[in-house]
């Protein structure tokens, strides 16, 4: 790969994992994990949607909105296995002081 298309790689990656960190609500990972959830979610995108049907388009926004379909679902499975984002055990449990 090139300089600049692991540059563009890793842009996307990371519009894509702020824009479904966002989406999903309480499921941020801060800017490293967003980077990591949307390029993780570009690959899911990328089998996904054609198994489904779906052809969003070529180009850089097509990109990113296949990525963060993508993100989108790996973050709700992350969240339904417990790895999700959002504050951990704090945001679920508050004392009554």
């Amino acid at each position: 790969m090139a300089g600049q298309s692991i540059l563009a790689t890793l842009l996307i990656g990371f519009i894509a994992g702020w824009l479904a960190s966002h989406l999903v609500r309480g499921a941020g990972m801060g800017i490293v994990g967003d980077v990591i959830v949307g390029i993780l979610g570009a690959f899911i995108g990328a089998w996904l949607l054609p198994h489904l049907h779906v052809h969003l388009g070529v180009g850089t926004v097509a990109a990113i909105a296949n990525a963060t379909i993508g993100a989108m679902v790996l973050l709700v499975l992350l969240r339904l296995v417990g790895l999700g984002g959002g504050g951990g055990w704090r945001s679920g449990w508050r004392p009554r002081w």
